[in-house]
């Protein structure tokens, strides 16, 4: 089972993804993206890092999700991926530039061929103004073609908001 959980910040997609994973029988692997660039962002991610189980494995990797991805997946695993735009953001603020399309289509590919379950976590933060700025709208562009082409190879995607899940398509959570 492939889920794709988007929602705002705060909005409880990582709650959400987790509880699917805690539900799970088999073991969990946990590929986190984030970098910590600042003292809020490091909080964040102790906080995130709080929540696990300790038996849950985690897997900080912040820039090759698709081979982080295809190395955690085995067919009794559930791999957790949080978050879909963290790694987006490391990748475009790479240096030098990653290329986008290639990556993406890599990670799809990756995620048809890896066994087991892949629950992916991701802000949705399209739905505002378009912004003022080249990198604004870069980051938004590609957001909006990776959740677009993740949501059509997964087997079921939800937005959360407010901590509530809306399922968009596939099998109840």
């Amino acid at each position: 089972m492939k889920t794709l959980i988007l929602g705002g910040v705060k909005s409880g997609k990582s709650a959400l993804a987790e509880s699917l994973a805690a539900a799970h029988e088999g073991p969990v692997t946990v590929i986190a993206t984030a970098i910590a660039f600042d003292t809020e962002m490091q909080a964040r991610i102790d906080a995130h890092r709080a929540t696990r189980p300790a038996h849950w494995r985690t897997v900080e990797e912040p820039n090759d999700l698709a081979g982080a991805l295809k190395a955690a997946s085995a067919p009794d695993t559930l791999v957790l991926v949080d978050c879909l735009t963290l790694w987006l953001t490391n990748r475009l603020i790479a240096d030098p530039p990653a290329d986008l399309a290639a990556e993406r289509s890599a990670l799809c590919d990756t995620l048809r061929s890896v066994p087991g379950s892949t629950v992916l976590v991701s802000n949705e933060n399209s739905l505002g103004v378009t912004p003022d700025n080249q990198l604004s709208r870069a980051y938004l562009d590609a957001a909006g073609l990776l959740h677009q082409n993740i949501a059509t190879l997964a087997d079921r995607v939800a937005l959360a908001i407010a901590g509530l899940p809306h399922l968009l398509k596939g099998p109840q959570l």
